[in-house]
């Protein structure tokens, strides 16, 4: 089996903060994402779990990068835009099995 040579960061923000995000994660290593707009929905028990009220407008940011660098993406984006900040972000990163590019 391959090893992944990538990483897909996926952080979840209020409305509004996706360019803080942005910026943590380029001070750290990260070339660029993508951003789309989204609704969330959450149950009083997640509202209580994660100590936040949940907003209903977000934006997801959706940012490759090479996995050497992750940790230190996903840190800059905890540090300056997690759940204690008004961002009240949450990210995860996934393993990437190939990449490509389109030529046209």
């Amino acid at each position: 089996m391959e090893e992944h040579k990538h990483e897909l960061i996926v952080c979840i923000v209020n409305a509004g903060f996706s360019q803080n995000v942005m910026e943590a994660a380029r001070g750290a290593g990260a070339k660029g994402g993508t951003i789309l707009r989204a609704r969330g929905s959450a149950n009083p028990e997640a509202e209580e779990f994660f100590s936040i009220n949940i907003q209903p407008d977000k934006e997801v940011l959706m940012i490759l990068v090479p996995k050497a660098i992750k940790d230190d993406v996903l840190k800059a984006i905890y540090k300056d835009c997690g759940l204690a900040d008004e961002a009240k972000g949450i990210a995860f990163s996934l393993p990437v099995n190939r990449t490509t590019t389109i030529k046209e």
